[in-house]
């Protein structure tokens, strides 16, 4: 298989179903707690927010969780993604390591964020739910939303971070072209963003301030809407496996088995979504495989965050999570990596950080740009700026496999293309395009405001 470059399957390789880690994590998950009690919280509490079908995926632990076949119907508009052996970019490094991409770029939306967004519209469309309310950062998530929505006839409610909806006027018109209403967070169309302008007008807002914008537009419709969240939450990490399902079948037809697998964080879903079929093998069948997940400095909620029990949004309306976070007050700079302005992670994967399974790696904006323009000069693909942190993490893990003169396999998730990230590039390439360091000072000030809950916990 040595030249072959493209490794496809058909439309029945599609998997049939989802592989959910809690059925073999060798550790309980810390409960998730009710933010007004601190006690455990139970499906009638999540009801206001989601539908009970992905309330019970949330806690459920059967290994396998059919997926609907509505949903695979149009999975098949683009799926099973390409693995790609990176042969142009391995010459270029002059690497004895072997690279392989899955390109979730090639969905109508540009992203992996359809393979949940499908599936969340099609369980609420199930319920009688009459529309979605969300936040987004760089608009990934948003545009999938928005396409879900339109495809099983709900109404799509998007509140975008100001900073983003700024930055990418192209996501924005994505979204509205498959019908949904974008709304630039902070807003003054809730009493949360209300609160964060008159502390603050002039802010560029955050994925905290606008999920707590969402989750108050759904939980004040009287049922008509319901909140959907594109990264973190369990049963979003389970519908991103379809991605490292289809992978380790290509895997097997490349002839090859990844020693190191990488992606980008700012929730978790498309690292876990590659991650977790094969975080399976490492934990059941004891594969010596080492997983990087890759953070921004400007939001580097793994490799500095504590681990903690905090609330997912800035005004303090979502259930409190066990995971690594910046604190809920934190607003990240405005990197062009929107999608990983996040103050915390999904808590699957920052119990298994925690606990040693798998690594974490901090890189400034520049040379996140500086790898994506070699990628693409090499591979002729422009990533979207979050993909390609996980870039500079295999291209630095490429070179240490040529310093130490041990080959290697790599395995990275390119999440999504950068077709709407232009602007972003023009500022790398002019040398306008500012890096931002981990801001100890203001972090320390948010961790302040953490949630005091139980030592037990």
């Amino acid at each position: 298989m040595g030249d072959r470059t493209r490794f496809l399957l058909s439309e029945e390789d599609i998997p049939k179903a989802y592989y959910n880690i809690l059925a073999d994590l060798p550790f309980e998950l810390p409960p998730v707690l009710h933010p007004a009690t601190g006690r455990p919280i139970g499906p009638e509490d999540l009801a206001p927010l989601f539908p009970m079908a992905l309330i019970q995926q949330e806690v459920s632990r059967e290994r396998e969780i059919e997926i609907p076949e509505p949903v695979r119907e149009i999975y098949r508009l683009y799926r099973p993604t390409p693995l790609i052996r990176a042969h142009r970019l391995e010459k270029a490094l002059d690497t004895p390591a072997h690279i392989y991409y899955k390109y979730e770029g090639v969905s109508p939306a540009g992203s992996h964020k359809l393979n949940t967004a499908l599936a969340q519209a099609f369980y609420n469309k199930q319920e009688g739910v009459q529309g979605l309310t969300t936040e987004t950062g760089a608009g990934q998530w948003g545009s999938a939303l928005a396409m879900a929505c339109r495809f099983f006839e709900l109404e799509c409610t998007v509140f975008m971070v100001k900073v983003s909806y700024q930055q990418k006027p192209y996501r924005r018109i994505l979204m509205e072209t498959f019908g949904a209403r974008v709304i630039p967070s902070p807003s003054p169309e809730t009493a949360a963003g209300r609160k964060v302008l008159a502390e603050n007008p002039d802010s560029p807002g955050s994925l905290g301030i606008a999920i707590s914008e969402a989750v108050e537009a759904a939980a004040t419709s009287g049922g008509r809407l319901k909140y959907s969240l594109g990264s973190v939450l369990n049963h979003v990490l389970l519908h991103q496996t379809v991605i490292g399902l289809e992978a380790k079948k290509q895997m097997e037809l490349a002839g090859e088995y990844p020693d190191v697998i990488i992606g980008c964080v700012g929730g978790g879903s498309n690292f876990a979504g590659l991650a977790l079929p094969f975080m399976r093998d490492r934990i059941v069948e004891g594969r010596p495989i080492r997983f990087i997940a890759v953070e921004p400095t400007a939001a580097p909620s793994l490799t500095k965050g504590v681990y903690a029990y905090d609330y997912g949004d800035t005004v303090r309306t979502t259930p409190l999570l066990k995971m690594y976070t910046l604190g809920h007050t934190f607003t990240p700079a405005p990197i062009h990596a929107g999608g990983l302005r996040y103050h915390g992670m999904a808590p699957i994967l920052c119990a298994l950080y925690e606990k040693g399974y798998l690594e974490a790696v901090a890189y400034p904006q520049t040379k996140v740009f500086e790898a994506a323009v070699r990628f693409a000069q090499a591979e002729g693909i422009v990533p979207a700026p979050e993909s390609a942190h996980a870039i500079r993490a295999v291209i630095d893990e490429a070179l240490r496999a040529k310093e130490e003169g041990r080959p290697r396999v790599i395995l990275f998730n390119l999440s999504g293309h950068g077709h709407f990230d232009l602007a972003a590039y023009d500022q790398y390439l002019r040398g306008e395009l500012a890096d931002y360091e981990y801001p100890a000072e203001e972090v320390a000030r948010a961790l302040a405001h953490l949630p005091q809950v139980p030592a037990a916990l």
